[in-house]
């Protein structure tokens, strides 16, 4: 460490991400996330302790290597850097704008002040690299002869490709969706992550020998049992899209969507303005008022989008209070990640949250009119106050309430897997019952971030290239 008093002498200057500021951000799709000066982030790396037991490795599920590159930055060895963040995360550039980073909260300096800018410090080493030219097409000098499949493009699937191409595998990806990406591209918002960014690094994948299909529905266009005796081993990554009911009367009324199905059509509606197309889109919240349910990351991007698209009101319901305190070590204690802020980047931009449960959808015929909610006090019951009773008025209603495991589409029909007691495939060790079967990310584990999504791929990986070569294997196990 080159400066061993730097983080009593330097100052985090933002508390959370560095962000554009919301009157600003809510009228455009650019990224709201502003990168700071390399000369402040290496400042901030120099704030990093170097700490004999690094906690901020037991809140990153990948175990980042983050000492070791913010050492490397800090003396401006940005290049070095780069090599120390790939070793274990394959997309830095993804978990750097989407990632929640439990590692912050994780990090010695929460404990009685600001962490070190870890994530932020990350997107500065992927972006400075893609400038610079570093990131490139990784040669594969020996090829195994095997051939995988993995079914699903989103973080795990990519880092399972990616992975299992370095250790010489042939690996094709299979997407049902028009472009890769899973929710990276489709249900995250530009705002959040500008598609480019994913195109970017799929240019890069693809020039390393990855073949990506898209616009191929495994279990439709191809039979399970096609895949698999044309690919010596199957990877499932189709994610957990079943999404949670919303089970109040009113709930079918016309203009009560699905969350990601209007981020779904948002986010093709941004893209189609890219390509000097236009695609107007099912669902809108232009004009509208809006009321989400589910407090969420989810619904904080359906808030910020209806507000971009000049929703005449947006309300947010969430049955958890706000919680107490505003630093984690206040709210839950360290090294610990809070699950709930006490607002997001998305009410910062000018919505309404309530604590309070839904009781109906109200409607004039099939048509909403609004929302029958009452206040509530929270866990454990989450019991109505009375009197606080109100119908608040809705066009449009956005359900956000998260989901319950992989949807039963035709290819896992026909794979016709266990399931764990979650309804999601059973893979011990990423294994199925079928021996040249692998399952991944949220079809594995349910619902989670990004940053679990890429382990899980990695490991995935590790797995099938255990499977095919034996102890041979070349790829890390953990």
């Amino acid at each position: 460490m080159g400066d061993p008093k730097g983080f009593l002498r330097i100052d985090r200057p933002f508390p959370g991400d560095p962000l554009r500021d919301p009157a600003d951000r809510v009228g455009d799709y650019h990224e709201i996330i502003r990168l700071l000066p390399i000369v402040e982030v290496e400042e901030q790396a120099t704030r990093c302790m170097q700490c004999a037991v690094p906690f901020c490795h037991s809140g990153c599920p990948l175990s980042n290597l983050i000492p070791e590159w913010n050492e490397l930055v800090e003396q401006g060895r940005w290049r070095e850097a780069i090599d120390r963040l790939h070793a274990t995360n394959n997309f830095p550039e993804f978990t750097g704008l989407t990632c929640p980073a439990p590692c912050e909260p994780a990090c010695t300096l929460e404990i009685n002040a600001e962490p070190v800018m870890i994530k932020h410090i990350e997107l500065s080493i992927i972006e400075k690299a893609f400038q610079e030219g570093w990131v490139q097409p990784e040669t594969v000098d020996h090829r195994s002869g095997h051939r995988v499949a993995v079914v699903g493009s989103g973080p795990a699937g990519l880092a399972a490709a990616e992975q299992l191409n370095r250790a010489g595998h042939r690996v094709t990806v299979f997407e049902r969706d028009e472009a890769p990406g899973g929710l990276l591209r489709f249900g995250i918002p530009d705002f959040k992550l500008e598609k480019e960014i994913v195109e970017r690094r799929v240019r890069v994948m693809e020039a390393s020998g990855i073949d990506i299909r898209c616009g191929v529905d495994v279990g439709v266009d191809i039979t399970a049992e096609a895949l698999r005796a044309d690919h010596d081993a199957v990877v499932i990554a189709v994610g957990a899209r079943l999404h949670r009911e919303l089970n109040v009367p009113g709930a079918k009324h016309e203009g009560v969507h699905l969350a990601m199905d209007y981020l779904y059509d948002r986010n093709r509606a941004i893209a189609s303005r890219s390509n000097g197309q236009r695609h107007e889109g099912a669902i809108t919240a232009a004009g509208k008022h809006v009321v989400v349910i589910g407090g969420g990351d989810t619904g904080a991007d359906c808030i910020a989008n209806s507000l971009r698209e000049g929703a005449a009101s947006v309300t947010q319901l969430d049955r958890y209070p706000h919680p107490e305190g505003t630093r984690p070590r206040e709210i839950v204690g360290w090294p610990d990640q809070p699950r709930r802020y006490p607002s997001t980047y998305a009410l910062d931009e000018g919505a309404t949250k309530r604590t309070a449960i839904t009781h109906e959808i109200v409607g004039d015929g099939q048509r909403i009119t609004g929302v029958r909610i009452s206040d509530t006090s929270g866990p454990p019951d989450f019991g109505p106050i009375p009197g606080t009773e109100q119908v608040l008025p809705a066009d449009l209603v956005l359900v956000a309430i998260g989901f319950e495991r992989p949807a039963r589409d035709a290819f896992l029909q026909q794979l016709d897997l266990p399931e764990d007691d979650r309804g999601n495939v059973r893979a011990d060790d990423f294994r199925t019952s079928a021996p040249d079967v692998f399952a991944c990310g949220d079809a594995r584990m349910g619902q989670s971030i990004v940053v679990h999504a890429i382990n899980e791929g990695r490991l995935c990986a590790s797995s099938v290239d255990r499977f095919l070569v034996g102890e041979a294997s070349t790829l890390p196990s953990g």
